[in-house]
């Protein structure tokens, strides 16, 4: 939706790249072609803020190469995180990389 006219804009799949990666409500940036308002694509924000949802539980070892597991994220995507990393842990994600960035601290902090 266009946060200043309200106009509904609907796109497909294929427009916007990173598309696992989007939130209902979230904010991203429409490319329209100039000459007849055709939507050419869609960019994210660099980076999303996201819940995982499903992890398997890390095993304890090899921690130097820096192991990494699957993890399903709110939106259903499927990304590597490091082995410390739970269900309802929030992660930041690279959405160009398609990947974790690190772990986000919650809770009520000042500044």
């Amino acid at each position: 939706m266009d946060t200043n006219s309200f106009e509904q804009v609907t796109l497909a799949e294929d427009l916007i790249d990173g598309y696992e990666f989007l939130k209902e409500g979230q904010e991203v940036e429409i490319i329209f072609q100039a000459d007849n308002d055709r939507v050419l694509g869609c960019d994210l924000p660099l980076f999303v803020i996201l819940e995982v949802t499903y992890s398997e539980p890390g095993l304890k070892g090899d921690t130097a190469n820096m192991p990494m597991k699957n993890a399903t994220l709110e939106t259903g995507a499927i990304i590597q995180v490091p082995l410390f990393v739970e269900s309802g842990i929030k992660v930041k994600v690279d959405t160009v990389k398609k990947a974790y960035v690190e772990r986000v601290a919650t809770g009520n902090f000042k500044g």
